[in-house]
């Protein structure tokens, strides 16, 4: 990812208009609503990448076990069937959405099903939540939390530095957790639910990126960094009893404990002037490798070294594999080759020109090649092939000269590893994706290895709008630091991004409603005009001109028929034209910073927003006029669009936990408002096709209704609602944007902080009501016709995740719901979402909870469960709802 990637959350976080903070604390709610549940299907529109991956991890015991973790998108697990990565972090909400920061992770090498994760993104007030660790016993498919007293900096500076968490190769229940912000530390003994601090631990660290940063992002004490375990200094069920840890601090970077954690002492004789960003051991030849910067990453480091410690004798070689006056880089990404522990690797990992640099050595640092060497400058020689077909757009559209190559080998390349298993496969982590490769023994023999993405299923960018016209493409998008993506089809990685310009950063993109084919976006740029036009609905752009001092994208409108455009634009006022933009004026009667959308049927109609105030202009965005409407938000964390049809039909939809907030609707162009009472809070709103037997476009939201925070749709003009996700699927912050589908009833694409554009479709083929009976119900016990589908989602050594879904398949809706099954095998249900459960023996009851009790006929409804199954995991024979046996798919 760009140096862009640092605060592309974080901007829009604080200023609370593109990626509003999601609220500290809930506002006070009402009596809970009576909500309907629909089953729906969720999956990500495919670009494969496009943020940062600080680190990867290999299990050491068991193949093929391997796991990555984002900034702020969250950790995946390894499929080697499939070769794709599935997320496991999905399952966290709204309250805590910090927690799909990832500082770091550790894969159980006594118990390989174990895995932990520290999370947290942010050490200052931009997260409200202190961090946790969260602790595994089915390979992330199911978690317990352990809050920790002090915060974690999953997108903190020096967030590629690791691993800070560190299971025990010999004891298991030990772990050690290195804590930023001066918190020292921290050590579990009995496998992650208590941790408590090493007070004796000598150094807290020192480092800071900016001491003179007021926000508190660049002058947080970076910490403890990496926590490494010499694993031949302990026996099995024994504690190691050498430790190395890693400190942020330039002059005592490398501490160790010879006797279990008890005391700790700084290792003699270490180079100072540098941060270990690594600290890798090879036990069989007793090296500890180390690389070192002079920053601490991930997009900083002017200089750098390698150097190789002794662990027996206690002597330091710099096994540097260039000399420091040769450096422009600090080094990171370390790795050793288990099979072959003479084999060692590292990258420059802040090399942005012409790109990273890979260093290998097979004699133990002694002697180094580089993947890339020049022949006659500027001219090169590569060991490698690069192969992005699967991810074209990794090209960047670019065109570079010599010694500048495309795609690039990478950079921000602090994680790389080599299988333990297989001394052929390679992984690293870059700023855009995740490469790999198959035959890197082709190194060693002269030949070249190809590197190629790997990372399908594991989807990173951050969403600040999306738009899903009539016509053409079904899905265009606004992201953050790789500028957004015209989608013809939602399985496959386009081809490339958005071009000419290409936006470090997209915030706001339009289509007229009436001329799809006409489309604008507007985002940042170091240097360049910050709008673009699209005659051919997003398949080519051509650039705008800028008013005088935008600095930023800002957002942007489409009058309806494509005539003219409202943009408003960072750094300067609301500004309008008509035709492309080749000259623009400024509107009148409305603040600058305002949020601007267009009437979807008026041409000449626009609206604006800005603290507390709804704005009109007639005239196409020449002058506005404050409307009279009072209640609105008083803060700026507000998105508004008005409704495709119908002129003057506006849903506004924010607020902030200490004020208004919530859902309001203006059938008169925004003159005035209504509050939708049954709504809590709402962050986004968007509209999509209408239910078969409904005359109103279906509502989509990111709301609180009725207690319960979810993705909402809503078939009659929110009047009742209908919970689509659960709590499997909650994706952390979802208040970036929202909208349906206009071609497809009950699909909705839906903004995520870091795990790309999510959509779903919903089993309600029929295009039913859209908030069941709205709280009236029937009997309690439901009596019509009912239809399960029971599906083993995963499956490992002794456990196992399944899905169950519950169809009405009656004529009645059902108020409430108890599903029994008996299983076979002696199976036991060991946690269990969306529904409440008792388990006797093999006999089995999961009942509704309150919000998803209403299932209107035709209908279903859905939970999962993990459980433990030994010898043999058959699927229950039947089920039984209300005394009748249901029909089993």
């Amino acid at each position: 990812m760009r140096r862009t990637r640092i605060l592309t959350a974080v901007l829009a976080l604080a200023a609370g208009l593109l990626a509003g903070t999601p609220p500290a604390l809930a506002a006070e709610s009402p009596a809970p609503t009576a909500l309907a549940a629909d089953t729906y299907t969720w999956k990500n529109a495919r670009i494969d990448g496009g943020g940062f991956v600080p680190g990867i991890v290999f299990n050491r015991t068991e193949k093929n076990l391997a796991y990555a973790r984002t900034d702020i998108g969250g950790a995946y697990r390894w499929q080697e069937a499939t070769k794709t990565w599935t997320p496991l972090l999905d399952s966290v909400g709204w309250a805590d959405w910090g927690h799909t920061g990832v500082v770091s992770l550790a894969s159980d090498p006594v118990a390989p099903d174990k895995v932990y994760a520290a999370v947290g993104t942010y050490t200052n007030s931009w997260d409200p939540t202190n961090g946790a660790v969260l602790r595994s016993s089915n390979r992330g498919a199911s978690w317990q939390k352990t809050d920790l007293p002090f915060k974690l900096g999953g997108n903190m500076p020096g967030r590629g530095m690791g691993e800070r968490l560190a299971v025990d190769p010999n004891k298991d229940s030990v772990l050690y957790l290195g804590a930023p912000s001066g918190k020292g530390l921290w050590r579990s003994t009995d496998s992650g639910v208590t941790w408590s601090q090493v007070t004796n631990f000598p150094n807290v660290g020192t480092y800071v990126q900016d001491p003179s940063d007021t926000s508190g992002y660049a002058s947080d004490n970076q910490g403890i960094v990496w926590v490494t375990f010499d694993e031949s200094t302990g026996t099995s069920g024994n504690a190691t009893r050498t430790v190395y840890v890693g400190v942020a601090d330039t002059a005592n970077s490398v501490y160790r404990s010879t006797d279990a954690g008890a005391t700790w002492s700084r290792v003699a004789g270490q180079p100072t002037g540098y941060l270990a960003h690594k600290g890798v051991l090879d036990a069989k030849n007793g090296y500890l490798y180390l690389a070192y910067s002079d920053k601490g990453g991930p997009y900083d480091g002017g200089k750098g070294q390698v150097w190789r410690y002794a662990t027996a004798s206690g002597s330091w070689t710099n096994i540097s594999p260039v000399a420091e006056a040769d450096t422009y880089y600090g080094f990171s990404g370390l790795t050793v080759d288990r099979q072959h522990p003479g084999t060692v690797m590292a990258t420059a990992y802040s090399s942005w020109w012409p790109e990273t640099q890979i260093f290998r050595s097979t004699d133990s640092g002694s002697t180094w090649t580089k993947a890339w060497d020049y022949t006659s400058y500027p001219n090169r020689s590569n060991r490698y092939t690069m192969d992005v077909s699967s991810s074209p757009w990794l090209t960047f559209g670019a065109n570079p000269q010599p010694p500048e190559q495309t795609p690039k080998l990478g950079w921000m390349t602090e994680s790389l590893e080599i299988d333990p298993f297989n001394s052929d496969r390679m992984m690293y982590g870059t700023g855009a994706t995740l490469y790999g490769t198959e035959n890197l023994t082709k190194w060693d023999s002269g030949g070249t290895f190809t590197v190629k993405p790997m990372v399908q299923g594991l989807e990173e960018t951050a969403v600040n709008d999306l738009a899903s016209p009539p016509s053409g493409a079904p899905l265009l998008s606004a992201l953050g630091d790789i500028g957004g993506f015209r989608h013809t089809d939602l399985t496959k990685v386009p081809s490339m991004m958005f071009t000419s310009p290409t936006f470090t950063s997209t915030t706001s993109l339009d289509f007229a409603e009436s001329n799809p084919s006409t489309v604008v976006r507007t985002g940042d740029l170091d240097s360049g005009p910050h709008i673009a036009f699209s005659t051919d609905n997003g398949a080519n752009w051509f650039a705008g001109s800028d008013p005088s001092g935008v600095s930023g994208g800002g957002t942007v409108a489409a009058a309806a028929d494509g005539g003219r455009f409202v943009w408003s634009p960072a750094g300067t006022g609301v500004q309008y034209t008509t035709g492309f933009g080749s000259s623009w004026s400024a509107s009148s009667g409305i603040p600058a910073g305002a949020v601007v959308e267009a009437d979807r049927v008026d041409a000449k109609t626009f609206y604006g927003f800005k603290s507390g105030k709804f704005y009109v202009s007639s005239d196409g965005g020449a002058t506005f006029t404050a409307s009279a409407a009072t209640g609105l938000p008083a803060g700026d964390s507000v998105r508004f669009k008005a409704l495709p049809g119908t002129k003057g039909d506006v849903w506004l939809a924010g607020g902030a936990s200490d004020g208004a907030y919530g859902l309001w609707h203006s059938t008169d162009g925004g003159a005035s408002f209504t509050k939708l009472s049954g709504v809590e809070q709402a962050d986004t709103i968007g509209f999509g096709k209408a239910a078969t037997s409904a005359s109103y476009q279906t509502l989509f939201t990111s709301a609180k209704i009725g207690g319960v925070r979810g993705i909402f749709r809503s078939t009659d003009k929110g009047a009742t609602w209908t919970r689509i996700n659960d709590d499997a699927h909650q994706w952390g912050w979802t208040g970036g944007a929202i909208t349906g589908d206009p071609r497809v009833y009950g699909r909705v694409y839906v903004s995520t902080n870091g795990r790309g554009v999510v959509y779903g479709d919903t089993s309600d083929t029929g295009g039913g009501g859209g908030g069941g009976d709205g709280g009236g119900g029937t009997d309690p016990t439901p009596t019509g016709a009912c239809a399960v589908t029971y599906k083993i989602t995963n499956q490992w050594a002794d456990g196992f995740q399944a899905d169950v879904q519950l169809s009405n398949t009656g004529t009645s809706a059902w108020s409430s719901w108890s599903l029994g099954w008996s299983f076979a095998n002696g199976q036991r249900i060991s946690s269990l979402w969306n529904a409440d459960f008792t388990q006797s023996g093999t006999a089995v009851t999961a009942k509704n909870v309150a919000w998803n009790a209403n299932v209107a006929a035709g209908s279903s409804v859905a939970f999962g469960f993990t459980g433990s199954w030994s010898g043999t995991n058959a699927r229950p024979a039947s089920f039984t709802l209300g005394g009748q046996t249901c029909a089993v798919g």
